[in-house]
C-alpha cells in the first residue's frame, strides 16, 4: 500500500484531498506546516508528498529542499495560479510536478498515480539478464532502475530518471523541450521549457564532473537537449 503525505496550512483542502484519494486505497497522512511535512517524512517511509507552497512556520519550498536531501519520494507542489515564480522555483529545489488550486479530482488522481507508477519503477529489484545502456562512464540498469556514474550510484527522482533514460536510448538525437515534456510527463507542454530546463539541470548536477561544461548532456542551441556519444 502507497502511503502520501497531504501537507496544507488549510485543513478543508487536505479534507478534500484525502476524500479523492482515500477510495484508492492509500495511506494518508497529515500535516499542516512544513516542519510537520518533514518529521513524518524523517519517520515514516512515504512515497508521495502533495505540499502547499504557502504554510507557516515553514513553507514548501523550504520543506522541499530539506526532504530532497534525504528522500527521493515525488513531490508533487499545490500552488495557486499567481504563484507562477514559486513554481519554477519548486522544481529547481526538487518538486516533480505541480496542481493548481482549484484542484480538479481527476487530474490529483492522475498526476499521483502517474508519479507512483515513476517512483515503483524506480523501487523494483533487478531482473535476470537486466538491460542496460552505457554511455561512457554512465551506466542505466531499466530492470534494477539504478543509475551509475563511474560505478558510484546516483540518486534520481522519477522525472529525472525518466529523462535520462529517454536521452541515453537515442545518444545524439536532440529533442526539443516540448518533446521531452510530452514523452516523459505524458501529456500537452504547457509551461514545458522551464520544467524541462530545471531537470536538466538537476541530472547535469548530478551525472558531470562539471554541470557549467557537460561531457553528456549537451544544449543545441534553438533546438533542444541530447545525450553526446560518449565511448
Amino acid at each position: 500500500m502507497y502511503k502520501i503525505l497531504i501537507c496544507d496550512d488549510q485543513k478543508d483542502i487536505v479534507n478534500a484531498l484525502k476524500i479523492y484519494l482515500a477510495p484508492e486505497g492509500y495511506e494518508l497522512y497529515e500535516a499542516y506546516t512544513g516542519a510537520q511535512a518533514v518529521e513524518i517524512v524523517k519517520r515514516e517511509q512515504i512515497h508521495l508528498i502533495l505540499l502547499d507552497i504557502m504554510m507557516p512556520q515553514m513553507d514548501g519550498l523550504t520543506a522541499t529542499s530539506i526532504i530532497r536531501e534525504f528522500s527521493n519520494a515525488p513531490i508533487i507542489l499545490l500552488t495557486a495560479k499567481s504563484e507562477v515564480e514559486d513554481k519554477v522555483l519548486g522544481l529547481n529545489v526538487g518538486a516533480d510536478d505541480y496542481i493548481t488550486k482549484p484542484f480538479v479530482p481527476v487530474e490529483v488522481l492522475a498526476r499521483v498515480k502517474s508519479q507512483l507508477r515513476r517512483y515503483a519503477f524506480l523501487g523494483a529489484k533487478p531482473e535476470a539478464h537486466s538491460g542496460r545502456i552505457c554511455i561512457g562512464g554512465i551506466e542505466l540498469d531499466d530492470q534494477a532502475k539504478v543509475v551509475t556514474v563511474d560505478s558510484e550510484p546516483v540518486a534520481l527522482t522519477p522525472m529525472e530518471y525518466d529523462i535520462l533514460k529517454l536521452l541515453m536510448e537515442h545518444p545524439g538525437k536532440v529533442y526539443a523541450s516540448r518533446e521531452i515534456y510530452e514523452l516523459v510527463w505524458k501529456e500537452a507542454p504547457y509551461g514545458s521549457e522551464n520544467a524541462v530546463a530545471v531537470h536538466i539541470r538537476h541530472l547535469r548536477e548530478k551525472i558531470e564532473i562539471n554541470p557549467s561544461e557537460p561531457r553528456y548532456l549537451k544544449v543545441v542551441w534553438g533546438r533542444g537537449y541530447k545525450m553526446e556519444e560518449v565511448r
